[in-house]
């Protein structure tokens, strides 16, 4: 929550349903299979010719190894699965073969002090929501927090496979109450994580948060991946991995923990900019595509950030806490508002982040709004950062790198780690280029390269980009290009073992490009 973390606490199928394939998910039809369907009756038995009225009467019913199908039409209810699957019976509910169920939140109240999901899984494992529209759901309240689908508590398993989760709005938008989540996951349970959770393939578009995020694991969470989602249009923070929130647990004590272990790989994040945004000042730009605050052990992979604020960020808003050990690789970030990446925190009053692996990225003219922030913005408490392989190309303004704290402002930090192997070119060619190192401003490498110690074996060459006149750029660079075969040659651990658009990040010489795509 950027700005402020204040929170409140919130049978029989067909033979050719029978081969119907739910994506990625577990299932394993051990159980019965049940029907919904807005024509139905929640006294019926639920089956295909007699189905319920209501996704909440068939969670109400089900066992592990239970499917639910929800034939396509519109279902106005919050739903509240409270029952656990499997391993060997996971509980599925999913939109019917070719159709696609809504629920829909128009008309219905949030509920005050308290947050609420159209969706509601709280303390179950093995459990399954793929292929619903979720969205039209809104308060006007500082107390109620409307969220597309809120899991919490602890458990294992679950999935959010393929949904759409739109128009979640609280058209408060205050700091720190007044917000809204498109899906949120709030481990409140110190003693039992939520681990080993999948949200993939969904589409988070159209939400107003006020101080929140569109899609957030914070607290207990551990040892999940966010992939191949579609998150867009929303006038807060894309995805964020959280970390040293006061968590309130259900018997109203407090603890602190990280999201930790995770994956975020494959998204599309775009349009996320808090301008506009109630809940901050008039031509703020702070909302982040990606954002870890606090969290450990995560790799952020090939994705495509593009127009947010702030591309990529990893910092900590917690005075004397971290992110740690984040590994950012293969992203291409361009076009944003402020910044492409972003690490160490916004003020000296803040935490910051250590042991960042920056690797093999490409940023493309960000910082749009000329805030004087760069391609990379380095700020207070950074440490043992590696940034190597990157392709830095800026727009008009030129700057590439900006570690802007002064001496003494960067408290006893005052070498963020290893900057090298890059490349870097601006518009206006290498002359145009400059950085700003402990606050003071370089123009002209040599001048940059002896205050740093930076980037003593980094080039500053036109890349050869494949087509950068199109809409979007083609970023590919050509066979000529300098960043071919010019990369420091890192570990397949470091670097991943494929680079942006899924080719082999290492050319079949053994070599590897500069930049977040790999030639052949």
């Amino acid at each position: 929550m950027k700005s402020s973390k204040v929170r409140m606490l919130a049978h029989g199928l067909c033979a050719t349903l029978a081969v119907y394939s739910l994506a990625q998910s577990a299932w394993a039809g051990t159980g019965h299979t049940y029907y919904v369907a807005s024509t139905g009756d929640d006294n019926a038995a639920g089956t295909l010719d007699a189905p319920w009225r209501t996704i909440g009467r068939a969670a109400r019913g089900v066992l592990a190894g239970d499917t639910v199908y929800v034939r396509g039409g519109t279902y106005k209810e919050t739903v509240d699965v409270r029952q656990s699957g499997s391993a060997a019976g996971p509980i599925v509910f999913a939109s019917y073969p070719g159709e696609t169920a809504a629920l829909n939140g128009s008309g219905l109240v949030a509920p005050a002090n308290n947050m609420r999901g159209l969706w509601n899984l709280n303390n179950v494992s093995y459990v399954t929501i793929q292929g619903f529209d979720v969205g039209y759901y809104s308060a006007n309240s500082s107390t109620a927090t409307p969220i597309g689908i809120y899991i919490s508590g602890g458990g294992s398993q679950v999935q959010i496979l393929n949904n759409r989760i739109h128009d979640i709005v609280n058209k408060l938008e205050r700091c720190p109450n007044g917000n809204a989540f498109g899906i949120e996951v709030y481990a409140n349970d110190p003693l039992t994580s939520i681990s080993g959770l999948t949200i993939s393939g969904n589409e988070v578009d159209h939400l107003r948060l006020g101080c929140s995020e569109s899609l957030s694991l914070t607290g207990n969470v551990e040892q999940w991946t966010i992939s191949n989602n579609k998150v867009h249009d929303n006038d807060n923070i894309g995805i964020a991995a959280l970390g040293y929130e006061t968590m309130v647990t259900s018997s109203g004590s407090t603890f602190q923990s990280q999201a930790r272990d995770g994956v975020i790989s494959g998204n599309t994040v775009y349009k996320i900019s808090s301008q506009g945004n109630a809940a901050y000042p008039a031509g703020d730009f702070s909302s982040d595509g990606i954002y870890v605050e606090g969290g450990t052990r995560i790799v952020i992979e090939r994705n495509l950030v593009q127009q947010a604020d702030i591309g990529i960020e990893l910092a900590c808003e917690t005075s004397g806490r971290f992110t740690s050990y984040v590994t950012a690789r293969n992203n291409l970030v361009q076009f944003s508002n402020v910044t492409g990446i972003s690490i160490g925190g916004a003020s000296s009053g803040n935490g910051g982040t250590q042991n960042a692996t920056i690797v093999n990225n490409t940023l493309f003219r960000n910082d749009t709004q000329a805030t004087g922030s760069g391609e990379f913005q380095i700020q207070y408490h950074a440490s043992g950062t590696v940034f190597e392989n990157n392709l830095l190309y800026a727009n008009a303004n030129g700057l590439l790198v900006n570690f802007w704290p002064g001496t003494s402002g960067n408290a006893g930090y005052g070498n963020p780690g290893t900057i090298d192997h890059n490349l870097y070119f601006a518009d206006g060619g290498a002359d145009n280029a400059n950085w700003v190192w402990l606050g003071k401003s370089y123009t002209g490498m040599a001048a940059y390269r002896s205050a740093s110690h930076s980037d003593q074996a980094t080039v500053l060459v036109d890349p050869l980009f494949q087509n950068i006149t199109t809409t979007p750029p083609d970023l590919h660079v050509n066979v000529t290009s300098p960043a071919r075969g010019t990369g420091l040659l890192l570990p397949s651990t470091t670097i991943g073992t494929v680079d942006y658009a899924g080719q082999p990040r290492v050319s079949s010489a053994g070599l590897i490009d500069i930049g977040a795509y790999q030639r052949p």
